[in-house]
């Protein structure tokens, strides 16, 4: 659509025309007795508009009696803002009896935009204004259109606006105007002019559905709605790519959905699909936002692309740029007025998907592949460097390889605490596993196994089993590309121990002891001993008690011999558990308390294991029938494992709180407690929560 004034007038008042002249910088107003015309300029309203009920009572709450409005519709091309902002003027325009005046500003058009000069021009002359009278000065030409305007009910549409500067002269001298901008900008200047910005989004999917209904039809829908349902996932919510897909189905009637659903599935091909003709294009569309854009935030476009994740944060974007913070925030913010990024929090950001394909696209047309190739690493290593800082701090204790970075990360994480460390880990979950997945598919298998091993403490705490099964399935085929035995073996030892977790027995015994092969043929002793407790405990899960015993009787001599201390006090824990459920209390006992005085003495404390021990310790004393201790410990347990924000530890803590008071013959408390750990259990997607959900309608009688 050209930039321009669309004269579609019509209603008259009686009165002179208001014409204009300048002497000596003064304008004088003269009437005649022809006859004003009354603008009525907006274009048509759109045909199959649909929902953003949310946007449409925004602007009517900006529309205050007494108060000039100014609402600016920003977003990205394609978005819906010059739908939004006529569907709703075509609502109110009876409240504004002195016209309503639109104009493309042309501010993404592919020309020069159009100037306040020119706009004002249009704007005088639409006002009955003769065009000789028009004055060539901006300056006058605003006096005149403020003087023409004071005290009019008018309705102005500005659309498609490049700056607030363009903006700003053609604002009406009236309380009781309103004013509609548009634009791919957010013109935040405009705020001080008592400017309020409504960001326009994609649609729900619901609503985007109901747009291609209206389109196409219901009937065409409905018969594949689960395809319609992924079509406008695939635009996004775009509304002008849900109309190239309308458009692209009404021209071919016998095409199901689920043909174009299968045409835009091709990343690399899926804005050229959306982009059929110039006039209704996302590519052009997109193009055109990114070409107004100086070539430093254009770079800044294309790099933050290569982020693998979703959503991200500042200081990624600083080590991805190579800048410091402040100027990283800068950069960001300026795509941010742009429309090309969205702000989802404070401080996280995200690209629309479509816009996300578009700055990759311009990436491989423009910049070396050695270029993006080391952006990304950069990337990637940042990610992984944070989450080593938060690893050291949660589990300072465990092994680990040495990696050696081929960037140098900067603006990473700093952690006052453990749990300020764990809440970063689970913020960047997304973000730390889909790195891992892009270093794979790149063939940076050592970057891989790495991001796969440094969630370690996530997962130690939060769980996500069905995650981790992905995550260490990823592990041991990034070791077997890198080649490294004992990097293998610990990533078989975890699938093992998880598989054990979601009840997969016979998969768990198999990566097990193959952990045991690999671990033992690179000669890795401390490779094999962990390897062979992920088996015995998976011996006490399956019921082989008198197994697990002995087995976890070895390890800790082994590890009593080898001076490994944490190793040998999980022995320990795990030796007195199996003994306990033997009914060896007596033996059981000393062993527990050996184990805590060993994590007393580690150098890097372990809270969350010497809780654990705390746990055994209060299954003992309740099989013992010693339940007010049992209690007590249990309480003690509780604490802890609140404290260290274990989910999975605090259900076992509930459970032998719920033993002890079901013992005790206080029911209410004891379902009380198995509920929370129920609730806790399925929370985490433990297999565990069928076992002791069980055991709750046991006790109450009820389907739960």
């Amino acid at each position: 659509m050209g930039a321009g004034v669309h004269n579609e007038m019509s209603g008259s008042v009686q009165g002179g025309v208001v014409q204009a002249g300048a002497v000596h910088g003064d304008i004088h107003l003269h009437s005649d007795s022809t006859t004003v015309p009354v603008p009525r300029q907006l274009l048509p309203a759109p045909a199959h508009f649909t929902d953003r009920a949310s946007d449409l009572a925004e602007l009517d709450a900006m529309l205050v009696p007494g108060e000039r409005m100014l609402a600016v519709l920003a977003g990205p091309g394609g978005i819906g803002k010059t739908a939004l902002a006529l569907h709703w003027a075509h609502r109110v325009h009876d409240r504004f009896p002195d016209g309503q005046i639109y104009v493309d500003l042309g501010g993404f058009s592919g020309d020069t935009p159009m100037s306040s000069e020119e706009a004002l021009g249009l704007f005088l002359r639409s006002l009955g204004v003769a065009p000789q009278r028009v004055p060539a000065d901006l300056a006058e030409q605003a006096a005149l259109y403020r003087s023409l305007t004071a005290g009019k009910s008018l309705l102005v549409l500005l659309d498609s606006a490049f700056s607030a500067r363009q903006v700003r002269p053609l604002l009406p001298n009236s309380s009781s105007s309103a004013v509609v901008v548009t634009s791919r900008t957010r013109l935040t200047d405009l705020v001080v002019d008592g400017g309020r910005l409504l960001d326009v989004r994609p649609l729900m999917a619901s609503s985007a559905v109901t747009l291609l209904a209206k389109t196409l039809g219901g009937n065409r829908i409905a018969e594949e709605q689960d395809r319609a349902e992924a079509l406008v996932d695939l635009c996004g919510g775009l509304p002008i790519a849900v109309r190239v897909a309308a458009a692209r189905l009404a021209a071919r009637p016998k095409w199901s959905v689920g043909r174009v659903v299968s045409e835009l599935a091709d990343e690399q091909l899926r804005l050229a699909m959306l982009s059929p003709s110039r006039e209704l294009s996302v590519q052009t569309t997109f193009d055109l936002s990114y070409r107004a854009l100086d070539e430093r935030t254009a770079v800044v476009y294309r790099r933050l692309a290569l982020h693998p994740g979703q959503t991200f944060g500042p200081a990624v974007a600083a080590s991805l740029l190579g800048q410091g913070l402040a100027e990283a925030r800068h950069l960001i913010e300026e795509l941010v007025d742009s429309s090309l990024l969205e702000e989802v929090a404070e401080d996280r950001y995200k690209f629309h998907d479509l816009l996300k394909l578009h700055a990759r696209q311009q990436a491989d047309k423009q910049d070396q592949s050695e270029d993006t190739d080391s952006a990304l690493r950069h990337v990637l290593e940042w990610y992984l460097a944070g989450a080593m800082v938060a690893d050291r701090i949660v589990t300072p204790h465990r092994r680990r390889l040495d990696y050696a970075f081929h960037t140098g990360p900067t603006e990473q994480p700093r952690f006052a605490d453990r749990e300020e460390a764990l809440s970063w880990l689970e913020l960047e979950r997304t973000n730390l596993i889909t790195a891992g997945q892009v270093s794979l598919s790149r063939g940076w298998p050592d970057l891989a196994w790495q991001l796969s091993d440094v969630l370690w403490p996530l997962l130690l705490h939060h769980k996500h089993y069905h995650d981790r099964v992905d995550i260490d399935l990823r592990g041991v085929e990034a070791a077997r590309r890198w080649g490294n035995a004992i990097a293998e073996a610990d990533m078989l030892k975890r699938l093992g121990r998880v598989c054990t977790t979601l009840g997969r027995y016979r998969e768990a015994e198999e990566h097990l002891r193959g952990s045991v092969a690999v671990a033992a043929a690179s000669d890795d002793q401390f490779g094999v001993a962990a390897a062979r407790e992920g088996l015995a405990l998976l011996y006490a899960d399956t019921d082989r008690v008198a197994e697990a015993a002995a087995e976890f009787t070895a390890l800790v001599e082994l590890n009593r011999a080898w001076n490994a201390d944490r190793s040998l006090a999980l022995s320990l824990i795990h030796l007195g558990t199996a003994l306990s459920r033997l009914g060896r209390t007596a033996e059981a006992l000393p062993h527990l308390a050996e184990a805590k005085a060993v994590f007393g003495r580690l150098p890097e404390p372990d809270p969350y294991n010497s809780a654990r021990v705390l746990v055994a310790q209060a299954w003992v004393h309740c099989r013992a029938q010693d339940f007010e201790r049992a209690n007590d410990v249990a309480e003690e347990a509780l604490g802890m494992m609140r404290h260290v924000g274990s989910h999975e530890g605090l259900a076992h803590a509930h459970e032998v709180l719920a033993e002890v008071a079901r013992h005790r013959g206080d029911t209410a408390n004891a379902v009380d407690h198995l509920q929370q750990a129920v609730h806790l259990l399925t929370s985490l997607g433990s297999s565990r929560a069928r076992v002791v959900s069980d055991r709750l309608r046991s006790w109450t009688g009820d389907d739960l």
